[in-house]
């Protein structure tokens, strides 16, 4: 580095991605948080809708309505929604892991470029 204290531009680069991981780091555990509680709440309602019998009334929301369901069509319509929160986790988990890396791999070049001196 030059004496004037100056921060090369590759430097400064990296440090623009970090705070671009970081802020992606943050959106994708939001959007898991978002999908987890989804999740609970979809088996939440297949655990509820198993207690019932054949014969028992049960009504879905549709926008502002409450309309009588078919309980078969309901566990249907619940169970792909589960498998497909499913899939949304694992999905947003590996991209977590891969942002995080890729994060603390750029966080240790910054370290070593600037010295040690840029904190965790």
């Amino acid at each position: 580095m030059s004496g004037s204290g100056e921060i090369p531009p590759v430097v400064q680069n990296q440090l623009a991605q970090l705070q671009q991981l970081k802020l992606q780091l943050e959106a994708v555990g939001r959007q898991k948080i978002q999908v987890e509680a989804l999740l609970r709440d979809t088996e939440n309602a297949l655990k509820e809708l198993e207690k019932l019998d054949e014969n028992s009334i049960i009504y879905r929301t549709v926008g502002e309505l409450m309309i009588k369901a078919d309980k078969t069509e309901v566990q249907k319509d619940l169970s792909e929604r589960k498998e497909t929160y499913d899939l949304r986790l694992k999905t947003l988990e590996r991209q977590e892991e891969r942002v995080q890396k890729r994060y603390q791999q750029l966080q240790q070049q910054l370290q070593e470029a600037l010295g040690g001196t840029l904190g965790a």
